[in-house]
C-alpha cells in the first residue's frame, strides 16, 4: 500500500484513479489538487479524497507515488513546477496519450530529485470531467508504461504493479513505440470519426433524424472534448500524419475498386475488416 498517493488535475482520468485506488485499498491517502476552488470544494467531500490542496507542491510533499492527469501540454511544466516538492525516492507518472517528448521533458525536469515514469491507460471515455470518475474504468484495460532506457527499474516495476493493483492490464513499450501505436489505434480512429461527423454537418441536417446505431456506434467519440484532442493531435503530429498517409491510400485503394466495379477487391477488403474486428479483445 502506498503510504500518500497525489494527483493533480483530476478529470476523467484523474478521479477514477484516485476511486479505483481507494476502492482497491491502494493507498492509505489520497491528495489532490485542482487549480479551481470550486472544485476543491465539491472533492473535500469525496470519500476517495482525504485533501484537496491549492497547490501542487503542497499536494505533492510526502507522496510516494504522484499521479499527472493534466492535459498532455501542461504536463512537464506541472512536473518541473513540483519537482523542489518532492522526496527523493517519489515516482511521478502521468495518463497522458502522447508519451515520447513528454517522458523526456519529465524525465530531465526531476533530474536525480525522483523517478519519472510515463504512463497512458487505454481507458476513458467521451465525456469529461472528475465527476463521471468510476473505480471500474481500468478493469481489464491496457495500461501502459513507458520508461525511457536510463529510468530506475524498480520505479518502473512500482508503475506497472501500481496499475495492476488497479485492475488494468500493464504494457511495458519504449515511448516513442507507444505513441506509434496509439496514433494508429486511438488517434487516428478519433480523427476519422470528427471528420465524418464535420462533413456530414454540411449536408442536410434532417438526415441525422434518420440514422441507425451504425452512425451513432461508428461516431461516439466525435463527442469528445475538442479542445482536450488539439493539444494530443499537436502533441503526437508526426506520427498522426504517417498513419492518416497509410490511411489514406487504404481509402484511395477502395474507391478505386469501387469506381471500376471490382467488387471481388472490395469484397476481399471488407472481409479483411471484418476478420480484424471480431479479433479485437473485448473489454474485461
Amino acid at each position: 500500500m502506498l503510504a500518500q498517493l497525489s494527483i493533480l488535475a483530476p478529470g476523467l482520468l484523474g478521479a477514477s484513479v484516485a476511486r479505483a485506488a481507494r476502492a482497491r485499498n491502494v493507498a492509505s491517502r489520497i491528495v489532490i489538487w485542482t487549480r479551481r476552488p470550486e472544485t476543491r470544494a465539491e472533492l473535500a467531500g469525496q470519500p476517495w479524497c482525504d485533501e484537496a490542496s491549492d497547490d501542487p507542491g503542497r499536494a505533492v510533499t510526502g507522496a510516494t507515488l504522484v499521479v499527472i492527469a493534466a492535459p498532455v501540454d501542461q504536463i512537464p511544466a506541472l512536473t518541473r513546477q513540483i519537482a523542489p516538492c518532492l522526496r527523493s525516492d517519489a515516482i511521478v507518472t502521468d495518463v497522458g496519450s502522447v508519451k515520447g517528448e513528454i517522458s523526456r521533458l519529465c524525465a530531465a525536469a526531476l533530474g536525480s530529485s525522483a523517478h519519472f515514469v510515463g504512463s497512458h491507460p487505454m481507458a476513458g471515455s467521451e465525456k469529461t470531467g472528475w465527476m463521471h470518475g468510476t473505480e471500474k474504468l481500468f478493469e481489464g484495460r491496457t495500461c501502459f508504461v513507458t520508461p525511457l532506457a536510463a529510468t530506475d527499474a524498480r520505479a518502473t516495476e512500482t508503475v506497472v504493479q501500481f496499475w495492476r493493483d488497479l485492475g488494468g492490464k500493464p504494457a511495458v513499450v519504449d515511448p516513442d513505440r507507444h505513441d506509434e501505436i496509439v496514433a494508429h489505434i486511438s488517434h487516428l480512429p478519433q480523427v476519422i470519426a470528427s471528420t465524418l461527423c464535420a462533413f456530414l454537418a454540411t449536408k442536410d441536417a434532417t438526415w441525422g433524424s434518420y440514422a441507425g446505431g451504425g452512425l451513432r456506434d461508428t461516431t461516439r467519440i466525435a463527442g469528445s472534448d475538442p479542445e482536450l484532442w488539439r493539444t494530443i493531435l499537436e502533441q503526437n503530429r508526426d506520427e498522426i500524419l504517417r498513419a492518416l498517409d497509410e490511411y489514406e491510400n487504404t481509402l484511395h485503394r477502395f474507391r478505386a475498386a469501387l469506381a471500376n466495379k471490382d467488387y471481388a477487391a472490395i469484397t476481399h477488403e471488407m472481409k479483411r475488416a471484418q476478420d480484424y474486428r471480431r479479433g479485437l479483445q473485448p473489454p474485461a
